[in-house]
């Protein structure tokens, strides 16, 4: 049968409300939206977990307003990026001030693996959000600027400043707990 496109499947779920051309979409797109949202929260699979599946939600009850200006990846990434952006909101209105994710040192270590992750993720809670969103989408994920630019809604060279003043930080902080080259 072969791979059907974004755009099929959109206009099937679209049109005509297959559940199962949706499905399709959630499994193509599951890991990326999933490992987006482990970057976001520190490494806290659970949440992450929840906002993907509110994010797969809100992309099912709106995806009539697709039009296919962008792909269907950045307008879902777009999606993802904005229930990350109202969760804290909403946390920091309940928190006030403090600290909005948890720290990644209150985080179990298992495994080396799993050392190295909580690294990845210390490191990462260096970063402020914005800087966080737009390493994780370049580095992990492979967007280019023009993409996390229309994800985020930033204008390109606010992207652009926010992943120097990211990377820095993280070599600065990297090259300080032993990774250097």
């Amino acid at each position: 049968m072969g791979i059907v496109s974004d755009i099929t499947l959109v206009t099937q779920v679209a049109v005509s409300g297959n559940k199962r051309a949706f499905d399709q979409l959630v499994v193509k797109y599951q890991s990326p939206v999933r490992r987006f949202f482990l970057h976001q929260t520190l490494g806290d699979a659970q949440l992450a977990d929840d906002l993907a599946q509110d994010t797969f939600i809100k992309a099912y009850t709106n995806i009539a307003r697709f039009r296919g200006l962008s792909s269907f990846q950045t307008w879902l990434m777009r999606i993802a990026y904005n229930v990350f952006y109202d969760y804290t909101r909403s946390r920091r209105s309940r928190q006030g001030a403090e600290e909005q994710l948890p720290a990644a040192a209150e985080m179990p270590r298992t495994t080396q693996q799993g050392a190295l992750q909580m690294d990845l993720y210390t490191a990462l809670a260096q970063l402020k959000e914005a800087e966080r969103t737009c390493i994780t989408l370049q580095l992990v994920d492979g967007y280019d600027i023009a993409q996390i630019a229309r994800i985020t809604q930033m204008p390109q060279g606010t992207v652009k400043s926010h992943l120097s003043r990211g990377k820095e930080k993280l070599t600065n902080y990297l090259k300080q707990n032993g990774y250097d080259r």
